[in-house]
């Protein structure tokens, strides 16, 4: 039995159609079919049902593929990571981060690193669900920036630097940093704010300032795209809370009002990781200042 009869069964289990799952595995049908009855050959089980019209699972197959789709996974996962472990400085690494650092300490670590590590390659990926944590630990990322810490006992983290969070109104609002009274003067205001029902750390940062404030929001809009928030501030179709990251966005239009509420960014990383590299980035993060004093 070899991994890639393995893969040729999942494939096959998956389309249920040896022509189909032939082509997407780049073999002829019979070479295909050939490898199959080879791996139940071996295995002494029947993974199909076959006719002339037909492929269906047996239980046994059913449950190995449930069983194989993990295994085969986490072979390429370890593969993967002992490639960029073999490559050294001139191989890959790859970063997850949050939207809001893509305009002021993202560039500035990017450079840092091209200066210091020319050769190696970066991947980066904005993660839309913010599940930096399963990427960790799935190798699909080496160093997951995050605005919180990931608490995992496989993982470790540091606290990179704290900004302010700031109210975003269009340069057109009356509302500016002197007029402002408290917070609870915006309960009239509509807001273009990320969904309080989220439970990610931003969404759960706002719902608990407008819940201590006393007032629930008029959120005429929902999304967790800054610069997607930004520009319909700019239309002034309502008002927005926003890390003050955004504000090196040089976005026009609108005016960003500092909050005493202050937002962290956290870099989580795998414990004992053999990479090198990897620990030669974090290194040359955290001996960077932080951008906001």
């Amino acid at each position: 039995m070899t991994t890639q009869q393995i893969k040729y069964f999942l494939t096959l289990a998956t389309e249920l159609h040896f022509w189909r799952a032939a082509e997407k595995v780049f073999i002829s049908q019979s070479t295909l079919s050939r490898q199959i009855q080879s791996l139940e050959d071996e295995m002494g089980i029947q993974l199909f049902k076959r006719d002339k019209r037909n492929v269906k699972l047996t239980d046994a197959g059913k449950f190995l593929k449930e069983k194989w789709t993990v295994t085969i996974n986490e072979l390429d996962h370890i593969h993967k990571q002992a490639k960029k472990i073999d490559q050294g400085t001139t191989g890959l690494i790859s970063l997850s981060y949050p939207g809001s650092i893509a305009f002021s300490f993202l560039p500035l670590f990017l450079n840092k690193i091209n200066a210091s590590l020319p050769d190696l390659k970066l991947e980066l990926t904005e993660p839309i669900d913010e599940n930096h944590e399963k990427l960790l630990l799935n190798y699909d990322t080496d160093i997951a920036f995050n605005r919180d810490a990931i608490e995992n006992i496989h993982l470790a983290n540091y606290k990179l630097y704290t900004e302010p969070i700031c109210l975003v109104v269009s340069d057109k609002h009356w509302l500016t940093a002197k007029s402002m009274q408290d917070f609870k003067s915006l309960h009239d205001e509509k807001f273009i704010i990320s969904g309080l029902h989220r439970t990610s750390y931003f969404p759960s940062l706002l719902r608990s300032l407008f819940q201590k404030n006393g007032f629930e929001p008029k959120t005429i809009i929902e999304s967790d795209f800054g610069g997607m928030i930004i520009n319909l501030v700019a239309q002034g179709l309502g008002i927005s809370i926003l890390p003050l990251s955004y504000k090196y966005s040089n976005a026009k239009g609108v005016r960003f009002i500092e909050l005493n509420e202050t937002i962290s960014l956290y870099m989580n990383w795998r414990k004992n990781d053999p990479n090198k590299i990897t620990q030669s980035v974090i290194k040359i993060a955290k001996e960077m200042n932080n951008p906001y004093t």
